[in-house]
C-alpha cells in the first residue's frame, strides 16, 4: 500500500530538533515517550509505516533561517538535520518538491506555502502548531493537527490494528 502524503509545517520540524530530550537520529515511535510531540510525530515518519512525509525548499531553508537565527545552530548542524530530513523524506515514500505559488488562502504568506505543498501533494493531513493553520481546519477537506493531536490519533490507530 501507498503511504498516505503528509506534510509537516517548520514549527514541527524546528521543535523536534530543538526540543530539548529528543536528539535528532533518535526519534521514539508512539506511544508518544519522548515528552516531544514534535519529535514522536517524527518518529512515526522514521518507521515509515503509514505515511510519506513531503517537504518543499521553502521549508528546508525556512527551518534552517529559524535553526540559525532562533536557535543559533551553526551551519554543519543545519546541513547534517536537513540531510536527516531529506533521508526520512525518502526513506517514508514522500518527498521534496517546490509546489508552484498557488494558494493565497491564509493571511501569512509562509502559511500559504505549507498549503500550497498539501494541494500539490494531494496531502491526506497537515500537522502544524501554528494557529493560523489550525484555525482553518479542515482547509478544503485536508485536516490540520497539532502535533500531540496526530501523535495520539496515530498511536491509537495503531494499538487497534494490534489488537
Amino acid at each position: 500500500m501507498a503511504p498516505v502524503p503528509i506534510v509537516f509545517d517548520v514549527n514541527v520540524l524546528v521543535g523536534a530538533a530543538a526540543g530539548g530530550n529528543s536528539p535528532f537520529r533518535s526519534w521514539p515511535s508512539p506511544p508518544p515517550t519522548s515528552g516531544n510531540a514534535y519529535a514522536d510525530c517524527l518518529g512515526i515518519i522514521v518507521d515509515a509505516a503509514e505515511f510519506g512525509l513531503w517537504l518543499s525548499p521553502h521549508i528546508l531553508d525556512s527551518t534552517a533561517r529559524v535553526l540559525t537565527e532562533g536557535l543559533k545552530w551553526t551551519g554543519d548542524k543545519i546541513e547534517l538535520y536537513l540531510r536527516v530530513l531529506a533521508e526520512m523524506t525518502d526513506h517514508s515514500g514522500g518527498g521534496i518538491i517546490d509546489p508552484p505559488v498557488t494558494v493565497h488562502d491564509c493571511r501569512d504568506h509562509e502559511d500559504n506555502r505549507i498549503l500550497d505543498l498539501a494541494a500539490e501533494v494531494g496531502a491526506l493531513l497537515i500537522v502544524s502548531e501554528d494557529a493560523d493553520l489550525t484555525s482553518m481546519s479542515p482547509w478544503r477537506g485536508t485536516p490540520i493537527l497539532r502535533p500531540r493531536e496526530f501523535a495520539a490519533k496515530v498511536d491509537g490507530m495503531r494499538r487497534h490494528r494490534r489488537r
